[in-house]
């Protein structure tokens, strides 16, 4: 975490091993992560079979601006900001950052909290301290603020729509890959009673618009209000994602529980 922070750190360690295509692993890991969403891990395999083949381009574009060094400089480790809820709520009411605290509060989220679960998976991989790590970490930390900044909740829809729009700022295929084949998974097991698929689309129709979050400083957007930072990012409001919601609400399924035994049941019916 400090060690970022250092300038004698390289931009890109070249001992870092080339990341290639593996879209069978990708299928395995996403079979398991069907028998059990939570499993973060399996997210993590399927990146890593699936990789933006231009992410070190991109990376060392930013990193090689003024701009990147000033935000590397100033945010050198996001979650420390993010999980410091006393600091973020002396915000104004209606702020993100009030925002941000109610989404992970509710949740029981913390942003250390996917970081632990990524340093389980990686720890048996070698470690490569170099300013790059620094652009991966931002990548990862920024997930759930996306939710916060497009209204997407943490139902099955909602995390496909927010990989979807995440595909848009950080093109890994893995995002599209995970995002729609979860969104074929739901309308098989909603029997297409909603508009599953094309609310996807918008996801990723949406994150074109938006400038990758990853790269903007948020300690600057989190005392602003919360619409003024969507107006700011370009996001506009997710119709289908809300029509999809209403659908399976009229018809008394949760959309939280989409997979479960009551809503089966109404679907059956």
């Amino acid at each position: 975490m400090t060690g970022a922070l250092s300038a004698d750190l390289p931009i890109y360690d070249e001992r870092r091993p080339e990341m290639r295509m593996q879209p069978l692993k990708a299928w395995h890991h996403f079979q398991n992560l069907l028998k059990d969403k939570e499993n973060t891990e399996e997210v993590f395999h399927i990146f890593e079979a699936l990789p933006w083949r231009n992410l070190r381009g991109r990376a060392e574009a930013f990193l090689r601006s003024e701009r990147g060094q000033a935000l590397r400089l100033t945010e050198p480790y996001l979650p420390a900001i993010l999980d410091d809820h006393a600091a973020l709520r002396q915000t104004p009411e209606g702020s993100l950052a009030h925002a941000y605290c109610d989404f992970m509060e509710s949740e029981g989220l913390t942003a250390q909290g996917l970081v632990d679960e990524f340093d389980r998976f990686a720890a048996k991989r070698e470690r490569f301290e170099d300013q790059f790590l620094w652009y991966l970490n931002r990548m990862r930390d920024v997930h759930d603020m996306l939710h916060v900044l497009t209204g997407y909740g943490r139902d099955a829809l909602g995390e496909a729509c927010v990989l979807a729009f995440t595909y848009s700022q950080q093109p890994s295929p893995a995002h599209l890959f995970i995002g729609y084949m979860a969104g074929v998974n739901i309308n098989r097991q909603t029997k297409r009673s909603a508009p599953v698929l094309r609310a996807v689309r918008e996801g990723q129709r949406l994150g074109k618009a938006c400038p990758r979050l990853c790269e903007q400083s948020i300690k600057e957007l989190l005392p602003l209000p919360i619409e003024e930072v969507r107006a700011r990012l370009n996001i506009t409001p997710a119709m289908h994602y809300k029509e999809a919601h209403g659908i399976w609400r009229g018809m008394g399924i949760d959309p939280y529980d989409l997979l479960g035994k009551n809503a089966a049941k109404k679907l059956a019916a």
